[in-house]
């Protein structure tokens, strides 16, 4: 096998089970922090771009801005760390944005003092539609493990070389099953969703979430190549599990 893109030289992810890692748990607390405050800021907020092909605005979820860069972090983190710690890290952002779910439940249903006025405001903020939150932990789960089963694979097919194949080719796969869950099942019979609006944001998020992906690729290029020198590993999924269902590594 030869050497990846950056870093030392490959190591299979069976052989490093038990090793520990310097910035591991900054790129975890990093996943899940962009993970929550996507969900919380953008998700439910529809804005527009102007495309002069098409001499008119068409509408894009706002969640757009920063979630994909939660995708870059698991490419990252399935690059350089490999399948099974990437797994850890999904699980952990599923289980936050549930705790999120639950938390903001029981906040906006908590009576509010006589004398604070601002009730109908923070329902309208951090209400939680559960037909939302059912699509947006079933797309994040499903589409990041697609995103990182698809990468790992796919460095095992080109022996480690042009990340950028991989990084774009996983996100395409990954954007698109999240997209292609969450849209449909948020929105296609909620009020003020037509069946076009729902089918023009969905693909224009997968679209926006690709380009974002191209356009961050020198950027991953160097946090990979930054990890992989400092942590002195270049992880190959070999012989994984690829399961989801397991938290072991």
């Amino acid at each position: 096998m030869t050497q990846g893109d950056n870093g030392p030289a490959p190591i299979a992810a069976r052989d490093i089970a038990g090793g520990h890692f310097r910035y591991f748990d900054f790129v975890m607390a990093a996943f899940v922090t962009i993970l929550l405050l996507s969900n919380v800021l953008g998700a439910g907020k529809v804005s527009q771009i102007w495309l002069p092909l098409y001499d008119d605005y068409w509408p894009f979820g706002a969640g757009i801005l920063f979630f994909p860069v939660s995708y870059v972090i698991g490419d990252v983190l399935t690059e350089v760390y490999g399948y099974a710690r990437a797994r850890r890290v999904i699980w952990a952002g599923t289980v936050a944005v549930l705790f999120m779910a639950l938390m903001s439940w029981v906040v906006v249903a908590l009576p509010p003092a006589p004398s604070w006025g601002n009730q109908a405001a923070y329902e309208t903020i951090f209400g939680q539609v559960p037909r939302i939150v059912l699509a947006s932990v079933c797309a994040f789960w499903a589409g990041e493990f697609v995103n990182s089963y698809v990468l790992a694979r796919m460095k095992l097919w080109t022996r480690g070389r042009m990340l950028w194949t991989r990084t774009i080719g996983s996100t395409i796969a990954g954007q698109g099953i999240d997209s292609l869950i969450f849209y449909p099942l948020a929105f296609l019979w909620a009020e003020g969703w037509t069946t076009q609006l729902v089918i023009q944001v969905l693909f224009t998020q997968w679209a926006l979430k690709v380009a974002w992906e191209a356009i961050l690729t020198p950027v991953t290029y160097a946090v990979v190549g930054f990890l992989k020198r400092r942590e002195g590993v270049d992880v190959y999924d070999e012989g994984t599990d690829f399961t989801p269902f397991a938290t072991r590594v």
